[in-house]
């Protein structure tokens, strides 16, 4: 066998091929469902990028699958690697936020509900706390429950332990 035959690679099966190409179109998928904020955050090329926006005008669903066949295609001549990144990096973030939001919720929850050991583990955790202020926001929440109105009780004692909790 000539040297040159044995140095060229094993040309990808059919199966690979449609695989890797619906690889792209579901990384295209998502890249139509971000926000104009986000993707400009993402180096996209010209073309790619205006097919997205194009994407975004389309109403059937049969368009919008052949739009994402053509999506692909183009990304064919691109590296997806760093838009991959990016977001990954957008989802981590993302999740970062979610988990601070519940930890929030959950504080707000126990202190709104607990008794005063809940109240001093908090301020064991989260000592520069202003108390009077803390206390004077959980008896308004408390009071809301009770009586079943929402004056912001809730909200306020939210806000506030957002502040603090970082």
């Amino acid at each position: 066998m000539p040297e040159s035959e044995k140095s060229q690679p094993d040309p990808l099966s059919k199966t690979q091929r449609k695989k890797n190409m619906q690889e792209l179109q579901n990384l295209g998928k998502k890249l139509i469902d971000l926000p104009e904020a986000q993707l400009e955050k993402i180096p996209l090329p010209e073309n790619l990028l205006q097919a997205i926006y194009a994407a975004h005008q389309l109403k059937s669903h049969e368009s919008i699958r052949r739009h994402l066949q053509y999506i692909g295609k183009i990304m064919r001549d691109i590296d997806p690697e760093p838009i991959e990144t990016v977001l990954k990096k957008m989802q981590f973030h993302h999740h970062e936020r979610t988990a601070h939001f519940h930890k929030v919720e959950q504080w707000r929850d126990k202190l709104i509900a607990g008794n005063d050991d809940i109240l001093q583990d908090f301020l064991k955790e989260y000592p520069e706390v202003d108390r009077q202020q803390l206390r004077l926001l959980i008896r308004k929440a408390q009071k809301d429950q009770k009586n079943q109105k929402n004056t912001g009780g809730e909200s306020g004692l939210f806000r506030f332990l957002r502040g603090i909790i970082g």
